[in-house]
């Protein structure tokens, strides 16, 4: 999308999730999450350093940043993150980001280093309503999804099914 079509974008969706107490983490662009005053920005491995994206957002601002490898997530522990996120942890179409699935042992490793960082931990890719419980019992403080919400043509309403089903979890 180009520049000025993302920054109108972005503004018109942090006004009306700040109106309804919802947070809005901008993906990869720490220039435009800091103009249109989300309240963080994630970064890649070949994004900004999560060092360099926090001096543009701010100390205040959320950060986070994609790990893939054990490598990455000991790199990680040194980075000013406000959560970290692992992945793919099962196979996606949703977006290629040239690693192949981590399955839940990754989880499970990833969910050490952030909770010795004292940093929560995000699950992304290829998890369902089905696979969600397993990645939070892995360790995962959350999870992030994008096809499984699109899947049956409502994602409001599977969005609730999702919340409903980790509340169950949690207990």
């Amino acid at each position: 999308m180009p520049g000025a079509e993302l920054l109108d974008a972005a503004t018109a969706i942090v006004r009306a999730a700040h109106r309804r107490g919802a947070q809005v983490v901008i993906n990869d662009r720490a220039d435009v999450a800091r103009l249109v005053e989300a309240d963080g920005v994630h970064v890649g491995q070949e994004d900004l350093r999560p060092a360099d994206a926090r001096a543009i957002v701010g100390q205040e601002s959320i950060v986070g940043l994609s790990t893939h490898t054990v490598d990455q997530l000991e790199r990680a522990a040194n980075e000013p993150v406000s959560y970290l996120a692992i992945g793919p942890v099962f196979g996606t179409t949703s977006k290629d980001t040239g690693y192949d699935a981590v399955g839940l042992d990754m989880v499970r490793a990833a969910a050490r280093v952030a909770d010795a960082r004292g940093v929560p931990l995000v699950a992304i890719g290829g998890i369902t309503l089905a696979r969600a419980a397993s990645v939070i019992e892995a360790g995962a403080a959350s999870v992030a999804v994008i096809g499984d919400l699109l899947s049956t043509g409502d994602p409001a309403t599977r969005a609730r099914e999702f919340l409903a089903r980790l509340a169950r979890t949690r207990k």
